[in-house]
């Protein structure tokens, strides 16, 4: 097998051969929905080139995804059809079937010459992972670029924090910032013609393939937000052209929207880390926002993904450090002012008006400003009836309704809520030792009301909106 473009991204998850009787190289596509800057495309291209053949992405597109609902659905489908076309522009084929990651693959393998697929994190991508590479009778190469710095050559355990991570990642970036070289199609691949035998996805129409899936629909499409590259790269582009010098400033200021949006599309993959860390670069004209800016993107955001990849039960109580659990152990009894279910929550329907805000800025757009997300999260820690139910409402309201759910940054930051990645503050009732705000700190450090008048235009222009493109 030709050597790969960086060796430090890839591993060989299967050693079987390479058929030099394969009709094409399979790229199975996952973390990174994206036809450029992409380390796995351009290690398939690589490897398709040496061999002649062409080049055909495919994706899975599975129901049985945990947590997968009708929101995250739409705006994958979105990206998906993005993909398509870019992939077309290169000369390599995209084909969606309703399946699961392995099932396709096993599927494409007897014409494939090898299977080239992205790096996942969390618990359901190792397992299909590992599965395949159980299974499989060709060569299967991973490759890793979803991040700046390799999982693996960071550190080899579960970091305790940002502050024992942080050294690690900047003693590697430099060597890893590098963007993958575009490599050329050697084979268009036209129609391949394949004969996989699995159900077809219609990305002409996107309505009906939702309706196909009968996904959990409580929380609908997003018509404010396009998922794929095209649309990522307007919004970075526009970020870095109008907002970036006072994002150090105004990165806690909810009421501001000086902040990047960039989660969503890191969370599919429609935009490179690498990419926007060197473009960051680049543009910055004020180094306090870059610096915030880099700590936010490659420290919390591969700390979250080191709290994922060393950890099988990133998403239950049980993962919070000792201490944490230990002291909302012993507060777990207390008085709390308010307690509210699940409906009351995601109606938005407490007596805190800050708080309703978030969640309706969640409702209506698939994001919430991160300032009041902690602040959201510390209130469902505070008004729930004991510690574990509150952090099994969190998660569940994180994954149904952010188009950046079902993510290493969202595990993580549901964790955090509970003392994940934190030092024991001054004790108090309901929190213990945890972190604590409430409202008043929101009015020192920041002005809620406005952020309350900037969610309900929000909410407007998300009603005015035409979210046509998911009719039935």
């Amino acid at each position: 097998m030709p050597d790969a473009l960086d060796p430090a991204r890839t591993r060989d998850l299967a050693l079987g051969p390479v058929r030099s009787d394969g009709r094409y190289v399979v790229y199975l596509v996952d973390a990174a929905q994206r036809a450029r800057h992409n380390p796995a495309l351009e290690e398939a291209l690589h490897l398709a080139g040496a061999l002649g053949v062409p080049v055909v992405a495919a994706f899975a597109l599975d129901a049985q995804e945990p947590g997968l609902g009708e929101r995250s659905a739409a705006y994958l489908l979105d990206g998906l059809v993005d993909l398509r076309d870019a992939l077309a522009v290169r000369g390599v084929a995209f084909a969606v079937r309703y399946a699961d990651p392995a099932t396709l693959a096993h599927a494409l393998a007897p014409d494939a010459a090898a299977l080239v697929l992205d790096r996942g994190y969390l618990r359901h991508q190792r397992a299909w992972r590992a599965r395949l590479a159980r299974e499989a009778s060709l060569r299967v190469r991973e490759v890793e670029g979803d991040v700046v710095v390799p999982v693996d050559v960071v550190t080899d355990k579960r970091e305790w924090a940002a502050r024992t991570i942080r050294p690690k990642l900047w003693r590697h970036a430099e060597a890893h910032l590098v963007r993958p070289t575009p490599q050329p199609v050697a084979v268009p691949a036209g129609d391949p013609r394949l004969a996989d035998g699995l159900p077809p996805v219609d990305l002409d129409d996107l309505g009906g393939v939702l309706a196909h899936l009968r996904l959990d629909d409580r929380a609908a499409p997003v018509a404010l937000e396009v998922g794929g590259e095209r649309a990522a790269d307007l919004r970075f582009e526009g970020f870095l052209n109008s907002r970036f010098a006072a994002y150090a400033a105004h990165r806690n200021q909810p009421q501001t929207d000086d902040v990047s949006h960039l989660s969503k599309a890191l969370r599919y993959g429609h935009l490179s880390v690498v990419d926007v860390a060197l473009r960051a670069r680049d543009a910055a004209s004020d180094a306090a926002s870059l610096d915030a800016f880099l700590e936010e993107l490659v420290v919390r955001r591969e700390l979250a993904i080191n709290f994922v990849a060393f950890s099988e039960d990133y998403d239950a109580y049980a993962t919070l450090p000792p201490w944490a659990r230990t002291t909302l152990a012993e507060h777990a009894s207390d008085a709390r002012d308010e307690v509210y279910d699940e409906a009351t929550f995601e109606a938005a329907a407490t007596h805190d008006p800050y708080w309703n805000a978030a969640m309706r800025e969640m409702r209506a757009t698939g994001y919430m400003h991160n300032y009041m997300r902690m602040y959201w999260g510390k209130k469902v820690l505070e008004w729930t009836s004991d510690p574990e139910a509150g952090f099994e409402l969190l998660r569940t309201l994180n994954d149904r309704w952010f188009l950046d759910g079902r993510s290493p940054n969202g595990y993580a930051g549901v964790a955090w809520t509970f003392g994940l990645h934190d030092r024991a503050w001054t004790e108090r009732a309901v929190f213990g030792k945890v972190r604590y705000m409430n409202a008043a700190g929101l009015k020192r450090k920041a002005d809620p009301d406005a952020y309350v008048a900037k969610v309900a235009r929000l909410e407007a222009e998300a009603h005015a909106a035409d979210g046509g493109r998911f009719r039935r």
